[in-house]
């Protein structure tokens, strides 16, 4: 049994996140995939784990104390963080010893999981179109609007990936970010900085076998295996 287990959805690009960084560090987890189409986050046993009815949600065992009640973490940004710091032996995905570096990794972060995703996320969508909204321009728009901030605020930092040449906890946050502007059909060509460091981080492993496309709840209709990639 594996210390960590994500509560994850294949489409959930904040669960994504969590997929990406938990692969880079090689870190063994088990995915319990959590439907939200059919509202299973709803559910009084989701609730009771994380009070928020969302996904993801990290939880670790607590190996040396058995009994003791396993560690919750609701949010993905902490839980990243809290990856990051419970295992310093494995890739960082925050620059050890440049804080500039590290406040450009968190802000670029925080572009994509403050600004730009939970204004698109299903539960905002449904809303959306329960008012008559156009929730998929809604989406193009504010998609759009997030990835033109990332692009100009990751001028000043990128390499091959959005700060340096190593993936940090932006390119975890702007990976799925781009598999969901892709589905919403958000044109990525004004965005040249992003699309370099697209092109990079499809080559890495951790990110492949982290797509929406080869998770185990992924419909058979949107499944690609990694080799088709």
């Amino acid at each position: 049994m594996s210390e960590y287990t994500l509560y994850t959805y294949f489409r959930s690009s904040s669960s994504a996140r969590l997929r990406i960084a938990l692969n880079h560090k090689q870190i063994p987890h088990t995915l319990h995939p959590v439907n939200l189409l059919k509202n299973e986050h709803l559910a009084d046993a989701h609730r009771a784990l994380n009070p928020s009815a969302t996904v993801p949600l990290l939880v670790r065992e607590q190996r040396d104390a058995p009994s003791a009640t396993p560690l919750r973490i609701t949010q993905s940004l902490a839980a990243l963080e809290y990856l990051d710091e419970a295992h310093p032996s494995t890739p960082h995905l925050l620059p050890r010893d440049d804080p500039d570096s590290r406040a450009a990794a968190r802000a670029l972060a925080g572009i994509i999981a403050s600004d730009t995703q939970p204004v698109t996320n299903l539960r905002i969508v449904r809303r959306v179109r329960a008012l008559g909204g156009d929730a998929e321009a809604w989406m193009r728009e504010l998609m759009a609007d997030g990835l033109a901030a990332y692009e100009a605020v990751a001028a000043a930092s990128a390499g091959r990936c959005s700060v340096g040449d190593d993936l940090s906890l932006a390119d975890c946050c702007l990976m799925p970010a781009l598999w969901n502007a892709e589905r919403y059909g958000v044109d990525l060509a004004p965005y040249p900085i992003i699309r370099r460091v697209r092109a990079y981080l499809d080559t890495l492993p951790a990110v492949v076998q982290a797509g929406y496309y080869v998770q185990p709840d992924c419909p058979a209709d949107l499944r690609v295996e990694p080799s088709e990639q």
